[in-house]
């Protein structure tokens, strides 16, 4: 039979449990419709779930509906358990995501979306209560499409032929199809669905069974079935235990079959599988073999973890979200937190973003979470597993920390008869890409051996700030250089070398704190709208207006976790109950009071001995501290950046690689380059003469008597880079960053006059709310706003990578990890400092040419008159003067 594994997702309230409920009645599974207000779903069966009418832990129902066997994963809808949902996400084959049609997309929604993107899970969308009066199907429709994609079409369309129509604007295989029969076929509509192209949208209401046999119909037809491999392979997604306290470790078998008593192991442990379940609800069915593509719990396995990838699956990326609140566990005076630790360490396993920590300085438990909810259910579990009472204080926020600019860290370590020495080039990432490791070393300087355990050592330890001690992320460190000795190096010498190699980079460094932000819904009475969005300001938030329905205002913006985390209940105070807050977690921001943070953790990181930055050198048989600042004036390794002339010229041995989603479309692009002719070949940088990598090294030699053409120049400009860099601006942007702006676009103006090159400049515009993608000409230059959660980077990536034949492109911005990949790109670079230097230059050399030409220029009759002539011209001027 086939199989296909369903996850179903909502924000809280928009009746995700609901529609489960009809899934399996309809197809059989459940005799009797369950309600949430009655507590008798069956899906819902925890005793906390009922009371409170949320799903807090992911369950799963297998069903068959016609010729197809769909395993339903239900997951939590609260944001509070957002980490659980997430980690369901990675055994998905397809997802529902439920929709209110009352509340349209919330907060939450938004997340939800941006993870399935992120996951690349292909979605069918179910607008829940169009029962309910208000609702408007066409509003809806033009809310999803505005707000999630243009692909999201309407599946119940009677009209086929425009139907097909908006099937053809999803794809061009699906418009050159549409366009030379005038149809499309199921095939390809399946795999336009599959590849997220297209978003099937069905309308209904779960409550009164109302379309919700023709969503699963459509599911069922427009669902391609994954093919899987015969070798084994399994993704553990969950760990439970039973009532009788038995380990389930949950999994998706990915690969071939899985029987009772194999042995599996992920090259660290083994262990035997003693009983395989296939839950459906509170009930399994014992089975001594499953098939791929079905989820099983398993007994018998003591050590897997959720993500964790078994056989040929490969263990899965850091979760996206995790939690941004740090609680104490409060516990009674007759517990002793000894005792009490291993069985925390049991809810760990089942939640690993929990982080369950004992901090040895402050003698306390420390937990991370997501929210009230949770603290409400980790109490209940607490007291229910374990028989305490334990109880938490008021929480703090939970900080991070990136760098804003590239270093090279460098650790010694050289007691006596010990020697390691690492390089590191630590260069800052994208908002929410976490840490990346790489390798950038040669075998004849460092042998592979020492260079895998050097990055076992980077990936083993969790590296604190030097900012607040709190963790670091958006970072990519990569392995540049080092040394062994042959006889005196071990093991543990590279791990402590590591740690100051990252500990000294740091130091170095431009540290940036970061701080956790929502998104969030407000709904308030519309007389009130004036008031919340003073609070939001002062909140240091962003906000809109969404829309006003029925004298109820929405909205819409993002704010710092630490300014919003309480203001449920002030909203709840000041609309007297009408008003409603929704959060949905959207990542790190740069902190908006960072100087007050740091004095208020008081962090000192020279002082911290568990995470040294100094450097431990050997002369004359005694061992010696160097501090950090001092540690490059004794390294024996000669530094990264003094055997290259820029730590960008080996761009031709990196491997980069192109998102392409979040860039502009072509279209968009058009709109800059409409106005220009498509110009030649040839790659020259005409802004300065700067060693580069020369690509044509790698290229077979072309002969051609035909002249080389030469390509329409092109600078992109990344705007705010360039004026946080250039002091002048910077401090005047203090003032007025309008102001900035005018000054570095009349800079630009006059340096174009005089280059006759084509600019662009880009700033950001990707946290303000709703802001389209915008382009303007300010005198004879472009500038560009990016749309909303879009980058300056973002959009010169994408530029330079779908234009690099067509013109010569120079990229002006300091960020290194920008550099990098323009460089990959094969284009030009000018850093903040060198394109100030480049446009005085260029401005000098303009007025000293001027100047020359006018000197050259003047002509004075006397200079060409003979000397007979003269004598004449003199005689004449006497006579009219009277002398």
């Amino acid at each position: 039979m086939k199989k296909l594994v369903i996850g179903i997702l909502a924000h809280v309230d928009a009746g995700k449990t609901t529609l489960s409920e009809s899934l399996l009645y309809l197809a059989g599974k459940i005799r009797k419709l369950g309600r949430v207000d009655k507590k008798d779903t069956y899906l819902d069966n925890y005793e906390l779930e009922r009371a409170r009418g949320i799903t807090i832990f992911s369950k799963q129902a297998v069903f068959e509906f016609e010729d197809m066997q769909i395993t339903l994963l239900d997951t939590p809808g609260h944001v509070d358990f957002s980490t659980e949902m997430e980690r369901t996400l990675q055994v998905l084959d397809y997802a529902i995501l439920v929709i209110s049609g009352m509340d349209g997309i919330q907060a939450h929604t938004m997340t939800l979306w941006r993870l399935l993107s992120i996951y690349k899970i292909p979605v069918f969308i179910f607008i829940n209560k169009m029962d309910q009066a208000g609702t408007d199907k066409g509003k809806i429709m033009n809310e999803l499409k505005k707000q999630l994609s243009d692909g999201c079409i309407e599946f119940e369309q009677d009209e086929k032929e425009n139907f097909y129509d908006q099937m053809a604007m999803c794809d061009e295989v699906l418009m050159e199809a549409y366009l030379e029969t005038g149809n499309i076929q199921l095939s390809q509509i399946k795999t336009a669905i599959r590849e997220r192209k297209v978003f099937p949208c069905f309308f209904g209401s779960a409550l009164r069974l109302e379309g919700v046999e023709e969503f699963i119909r459509g599911i069922v037809m427009y669902s391609q079935l994954p093919t899987y491999p015969s070798e084994f392979g399994a993704k553990v997604f969950k760990i439970g235990r039973d009532e009788q306290g038995n380990r389930l470790t949950y999994m998706k078998i990915t690969g071939g079959k899985l029987k009772t008593r194999d042995i599996l192991s992920n090259g660290i442990w083994e262990e035997k599988v003693t009983h395989i379940r296939i839950y459906s609800g509170q009930k399994f069915e014992a089975v001594n073999v499953v098939e791929a593509g079905s989820v099983c719990a398993v007994t018998g396995l003591t050590q897997t973890k959720p993500g964790e990838g078994l056989g040929i699956e490969k263990n899965l990326n850091v979760p996206v979200l995790e939690p941004v609140l740090s609680y104490q566990i409060i516990l009674p005076e007759d517990c002793d937190p000894r005792v009490i630790m291993p069985k925390l360490r049991l809810l760990e396993e089942e939640d690993p973003e929990l982080h369950i920590v004992w901090d040895e300085q402050l003698q306390e438990i420390q937990v991370k979470i997501m929210g009230e909810v949770q603290i409400e259910v980790l109490q209940s579990l607490i007291k229910d597993r374990f028989g305490i009472d334990v109880s938490f204080d008021s929480g703090k926020i939970v900080y991070k920390e990136t760098i804003g600019n590239a270093v090279e860290g460098v650790g010694h370590f050289e007691p006596l008869r010990h020697y390691a020495e690492v390089h590191l080039l630590m260069e800052p990432g994208e908002r929410g890409s976490g840490l990346k490791f790489d390798v950038r070393c040669s075998e004849d300087v460092l042998s592979k051996s020492w260079q895998r355990l050097i990055l076992s050592h980077l990936e083993e330890k969790v590296h604190k700030g030097v900012l607040t001690g709190s963790d670091i992320t958006d970072m990519k460190i990569t392995l540049v250089s080092g040394r062994a000795h042959n006889k005196h190096t071990q093991g543990g010498d590279f791990r402590e070398a590591t740690y100051r190699a990252v500990r000294q980079g740091l130091m170095e460094a431009e540290s940036i704190l970061l701080e956790p932000y929502y998104y969030f819904q407000l709904q308030v009475p519309e007389k009130m709208v004036g008031r919340a969005m003073t609070d939001i300001d002062k909140m240091h938030g962003i906000c809109q207006i969404s829309h006003i329905d029925d004298g109820m205002a929405v909205v819409t913006g993002t704010a710092p976790v630490a300014t919003m985390r309480n203001y449920q209940k002030e909203v709840m105070i000041y609309t007297k109950g009408q008003g409603r807050l929704f959060c949905s977690l959207m990542g790190y921001e740069p902190c908006h009071n960072t100087e007050e943070v740091i004095d208020m953790i008081g962090y000192d990181a020279e002082a911290d001995v568990n995470n040294p930055a100094d450097s431990v050198f050997c002369a004359n048989g005694t061992s010696f501290f160097v501090k950090w600042y001092e540690v490059k004036e004794h390294m024996h390794v000669e530094s990264y950046f003094n055997t290259r002339n820029s730590i960008f010229d080996e761009i031709a041995e990196s491997k980069l690689t192109y998102q392409e989603e979040k860039w502009i479309a072509p279209e968009e692009v058009d709109k800059i380059l409409n106005k220009t002719y498509y110009a030649n070949q040839g790659r020259k940088n005409v802004w300065q003469n700067k060693r580069k990598v020369d690509m044509d090294y790698y290229k077979s030699p072309v002969y051609s008597k035909v002249p080389k053409e030469i390509k329409e120049e092109y600078l992109l400009v990344d705007g705010y880079n360039v004026i946080f860099a250039w002091p002048e601006l910077k401090e005047l942007a203090e003032t007025t960053m309008d102001g900035a702006k005018v000054k570095l676009l009349d800079a630009l103006c006059n340096y174009q006059s005089i280059r006759k090159c084509r600019i662009i400049v880009v700033f950001d515009a990707y946290r303000v709310q709703g802001h389209p993608e915008e382009v303007i000409d300010y005198y004879n230059i472009h500038v560009v706003y990016t749309r909303e959660a879009q980058t300056a980077d973002q959009y010169i990536e994408k530029f330079t990578h779908e234009n690099q034949d067509k013109y010569n492109i120079t990229v002006a911005t300091s960020d290194g990890l920008q550099q990098i990949i323009i460089r990959g790109a094969g284009c030009a670079l000018l850093s903040a400092r060198e394109l100030k230097e480049e446009i005085q230059r260029t401005t000098e050399m303009a007025l000293k040419e001027y100047k020359e030409r006018q000197e050259i220029d003047i002509n004075y009759l006397g200079d060409t008159l003979s000397t007979e002539a003269k004598e004449q011209m003199d005689e004449i001027i006497k006579r009219g003067t009277g002398k």
